[in-house]
């Protein structure tokens, strides 16, 4: 519950440093909180009543501050320990901090220079996020302080759904040292003497803490005073609590030495559950900290009475049984592998997890929220987690909560739309309902692509993984009828998979219209229908059935091919984060499965290498060996299985699928079910597996049952630094998928965009791939052509391989323009109508580099436009009313521009990669355009009529200025702000959208500009191209 830790600014009261309140870079602190999220997204959450040692008298109010340059201080990390359960600092002020807890209380040691005049700031309304409500109370005949906080706003930039509070969070303080004088401030004005105070920092429409608004007190001791010392309570419930919380676990009597010695055995004995022998110091450090950060979440809400306050607000008691009620649940991060090992570990807190989460549903009308704050419900991410987490803690060992209480509710939500799920408020990011759309998913059996969710094929495939859950569920239970059917439904990924998605890798996940058509567009490195991802990470997560889905590619030899490709780059280095859309992201959850499906293909030392390039490249010692944000310890948990060589990977099972171990010896402490892991050559440079017995017999087969986990037993490896190809090889030793209820063929038909010149042709591809058992029907095409374009053949059936091919060509004679083509597919159970976009443009003209839709029409559905890879596009009516109607002439910095005339929904933008553009003679060029994902730095090649060349600088700041938050870099010039943007799914993002100019380019005298050659950065994008 209370995890008290700093601060950090960057100058700015209304934005902590960082997410969670701390980053190495801001050596500046403007308080210690009492709560804590650890590696969460967003602007950061909690970070309640941060309290403040500050050097001389308050003479103004601290609300006022807000650049953070009175009540602040810097610090040097020389001057900083940290350790579980201790954290201290001394600050250049000459004051100094020194913080430990228990589970609901903590100890306080605040020093301050003998000669300075010695003030506490307790910050009661800022929060990291701001706060609605605040209010505090000063005692000096009892040396205490009490009050609250009412606060949340997680993510509450994003969207107003999340601008709203969670939680109040009642605290008392008790100081061993007498004030000699105290006051309080409300908002600018400064109040000495007083001993109450209200009022929260509000949130803005923006959603960010209102600067210069908040409430709080400061105290201040007498002359000479070298050391302050306070124990605080916390408590949800209410101040009653916070005071009882404080008498159980940290009662006068006790010494702040014995709280911080109790607190560091604690987490001695927590950490000690695994223990590992060998290896370097480094890899150990890196090891024991993962997992720390691993078991930080989900929190205890609960008093030491049992009260909490429950999702509905009322005050509830934990349910027999238990031995506390828990909160804060990242459930689109931590049901993959963090509960998993938390449970592993600790089984009876699994337990508690999964009753907790049972307890909040009921009293929330039913409704499982995917992502909790405390006991409340803040709606964010997608998919809905809550089925896997459950059914992960119950093969993992925690089975002691009310199953069919549980599995009725989750059923009951994946099969009763609720005017939640039928509501479009906080879509997309925050989605009211449990499973939005619900209405459609069961009409369509996939997520179309305007939907109330988030992401309509990374909501399918969500559903279709917690759908499988609730089959294990529900064979646990002994509901076989149920367990069919939802094992069947978790099959529907399948109607996202376009067989024929990319005419040269295949079949992907792609986003899919009401009408059974694929959306246009499509590039396996697209964000369309994704959450934090594009297709080509997506496409791996169906846990449940990896057999199927390499089968959906083409077979298990393609998938290794994909799976190659997606690890590397074209020179064959690794590609693990930060390599572009179609290359892995092992700093995020979609992709941190994906290693660990070579086993499924047959190449398990694949995975043992994969696995161990990733814990050495992204994990390291240093202030960022953090891949990504940790997510409340899921990243984390994914390096610790990892450490040990096994992953779980399908998170509502136990089976787990084989890496290596980092460590010569590793034992997990679990009782009577303990886990031995043996591996003598173990070292960062060997992760391939030789051999290995289970229990002392001889097994190929890289992965361990479920009953492996229940009963415990013994790991013994022989490794090695060169791969034994042969080892886990055999299809018959690949790890179990779950195929019940798979459809027999995949169709598809691609690609559904394109662009060709006068005279030239387009291959379309119409795939009916077998998947499962049985025949595959006959499958039928026909194709119509406009006006300058022919088709042949025009009508067909797909051939025995499972493929037919369509030529689309240009007539010689073709007019340059957009293009419709349409073909029809149809068996005996299916029918698409798949239209085609396509471009006919001259190579080398900027139309033809065209290959992005940027602009949206705001009376659609904006499901054509994907600026940024994640479905956001610009206003056409918002770039019109700033002058860049479509065909707009204007100037630039002297040089003259035509603004895009493409008609709605056609490209309309260069995402660069590359593309050599002829130019009419020039010797000035300006680039008109932005970038996406942060402000992006390159040069583009110019070469002129003699031979020689040139670079000019195409930089664009990003086109959101990240979000508000930056400033125009690189000179750009500002040709358009717009108010807005669009969604995908027909919504608006009210924040200020830009096109800009790069800084003018001249030629050298005597040179003329013959083309330019953009850079390789999909993330700059060009509209136009201004010159003279």
């Amino acid at each position: 519950m209370l995890s008290w830790s700093p601060e950090n600014t960057r100058g700015d009261a209304t934005r902590t440093a960082a997410p969670g309140g701390y980053h190495y870079d801001a050596t500046r602190v403007r308080g210690f909180s009492l709560t804590h999220m650890s590696g969460t997204g967003c602007a950061g959450g909690a970070g309640d009543i941060p309290f403040f040692p500050h050097v001389g008298e308050v003479t103004s109010s601290p609300a006022a501050d807000t650049k953070d340059q009175v009540y602040a201080a810097d610090f040097s990390h020389s001057d900083e320990t940290a350790e579980p359960g201790r954290y201290k600092v001394s600050l250049a002020s000459g004051a100094g901090a020194e913080l430990t807890a228990t589970a609901r209380t903590g100890s306080a040691r605040f020093s301050y220079p003998a000669d300075k005049t010695a003030s506490l700031l307790i910050r009661t309304s800022s929060s990291e996020v701001g706060s609605s409500a605040a209010d505090l109370t000063i005692d000096p005949a009892h040396r205490t302080v009490s009050g609250s906080v009412t606060g949340g706003n997680f993510c509450g930039y994003l969207d107003p759904e999340g601008r709203r509070s969670y939680y109040t969070l009642h605290f008392t303080a008790v100081f061993d040292t007498a004030f000699t004088a105290q006051g309080t401030w409300q908002d600018g004005t400064l109040r000495p003497g007083t001993t109450s105070a209200e009022g929260g920092s509000s949130y803005g429409t923006d959603g960010r803490p209102v600067a210069g608004k908040g409430s709080g007190g400061y105290l201040q001791f007498a002359s000479g005073t070298r050391r302050v010392g306070v124990k605080v309570g916390i408590s949800y419930v209410d101040d009653k609590g916070a005071r009882a919380n404080l008498a159980a676990e940290n009662p006068p009597r006790r010494g702040f030495d014995q709280v911080r010695t109790a607190a560091y055995d604690a987490w001695r004995r927590q950490l000690a559950a695994i223990r590992v022998g060998g290896g370097a110091d480094a890899d150990r450090t890196a090891f024991y900290t993962a997992l720390y950060h691993s078991l930080l979440h989900p929190n205890v809400i609960s008093d030491t009475d049992g009260r909490y306050r429950g999702s509905d607000g009322e005050v509830h008691r934990v349910s027999r049984g238990h031995r506390a009620q828990y909160g804060t649940f990242s459930g689109w991060d931590i049901y993959r592998s963090q509960l998993q090992l938390l449970t592993l570990l600790e089984p009876r807190a699994g337990s508690d997890i999964a009753q907790s989460l049972l307890n909040l549903a009921q009293q929330n009308g039913g409704v499982w929220d995917r992502w909790l704050q405390g006991a409340s419900g803040t709606h964010v991410m997608n998919g809905d987690p809550s089925a896997a987490a459950l059914a992960g803690i119950r093969a993992f060992g925690g089975g002691d909560f009310d199953l069919d209480a549980a599995l009725d509710s989750l059923l009951k939500a994946a099969t009763v739309p609720t005017e939640k799920d039928l509501s479009p408020a906080g879509k997309p990011i925050m989605s009211v309902g449990q499973r939005p759309s619900l209405d459609r998913y069961l009409e369509l059996h996939y997520m179309p692509s305007v939907s109330n969710a988030w992401g309509g094929a990374a909501e399918t495939l969500e559903m279709s993984g917690a759908d499988f859950a609730l089959s294990q569920l529900a064979r646990a239970a002994g509901r076989k009828d149920t367990a069919d059917t939802f094992a069947h439904r978790a099959q529907w990924w399948q109607n996202n998979f376009n067989a024929a998605a990319d005419p040269e890798t295949g079949g992907y996940i792609a986003n899919r219209k009401a009408d059974g058509s694929w959306v246009t567009g499509f590039t396996p490195a697209t964000g369309n229908g994704f959450v934090e991802g594009t297709s080509a990470q997506y496409t791996w997560m169906v846990p449940h059935n990896p057999a199927g889905l390499f089968a959906a590619m083409g077979g298990k030899d393609a998938a290794i091919k994909r799976l190659d490709a997606f690890f590397h780059d074209a020179d064959g280095g690794w590609a693990l984060t930060g390599a572009g859309g179609e290359k892995s992201e092992l700093d995020n959850e979609p992709s941190i499965n994906v290693p660990y499906l070579y086993a499924y293909a047959g190449q398990p030392y694949k995975t043992q290498e994969t696995v161990r390039a990733a814990m050495r490249q992204l994990w390291t010692t240093k202030p960022d060996g953090i891949p990504g944000n940790d997510d409340l310890g899921e990243m984390s948990s994914w390096y610790v299985f990892s450490a040990l060589g096994m992953y779980p990977q399908v998170p509502s099972r136990a089976e787990l699928v084989l890496a290596s171990p980092l460590f010569p010896r590793i034992e997990i402490d679990r009782g009577a079910r303990d886990i031995s892991i043996r591996a003598p050559q173990a070292a960062p440079d060997a992760p391939y597996v030789q051999s290995l017995k289970v229990d002392g017999r001889v097994s190929d087969r890289p992965w361990l049952p479920e009953s492996f986990v229940r009963h415990g037993g013994t790991l013994d490896y022989t490794l090695s630094d060169a791969p034994d190809r042969a080892w886990g090889a055999s299809p018959a030793d690949a790890p179990p998928s779950f195929r019940d209820g798979e459809q027999p063929y995949q169709i598809g038909v691609g690609p559904t965009t394109g662009t060709l010149a006068p005279g030239e042709s387009l291959t379309v591809k119409v795939a009916a791939v077998p998947v499962g058992e049985g025949d595959r029907p006959e499958v039928r095409f026909t194709t119509d052509a406009p006006d300058g374009l022919t088709a042949s053949p025009a009508s067909g059936t797909v051939g025995p391989d499972g493929t037919a091919e369509i030529s689309l060509r240009a007539g010689k004679d073709t007019a340059e323009g957009f293009y419709d083509a349409k073909v029809t597919v149809t068996s005996e159970d299916t029918k698409v109508v798949q239209p085609i976009t396509l471009t006919v443009a001259a190579p080398g003209t900027l139309l033809a580099a065209y290959n992005n839709t940027g602009a949206t029409d705001d009376d659609g559905e904006h499901d054509e436009g994907d600026y940024d890879g994640g479905g956001w596009s610009y206003s056409r009516q918002a770039l019109a009313a700033a002058g860049l109607e479509p065909g707009a002439k204007g100037t630039t910095q002297g040089l003259d521009y035509t603004w895009p005339a493409s008609p709605p929904g056609r490209p309309d933008n260069a995402s660069t990669t590359g593309q050599t553009i002829a130019l009419p003679p020039s010797t000035g060029l300006s680039f008109l355009g932005s970038a996406v994902n942060g402000n992006q730095k390159a040069t583009a090649k110019v070469t002129y009529t003699d031979g020689s060349s040139d670079e000019a600088d195409l930089s664009f700041t990003d086109w959101t200025v990240g979000g508000g938050g930056g400033t125009v870099q690189y000179g750009n010039v500002t040709l358009a702000k717009t108010g807005y943007r669009n969604i995908s799914g027909g919504d608006k993002d009210v924040v200020d959208a830009y096109i800009f100019a790069t800084k003018a380019f001249r030629a050298p005298e005597g040179k003329t500009v013959k083309s330019v050659t953009l850079p390789d950065n999909a993330d700059l994008h060009v509209f136009a191209i201004a010159r003279g």
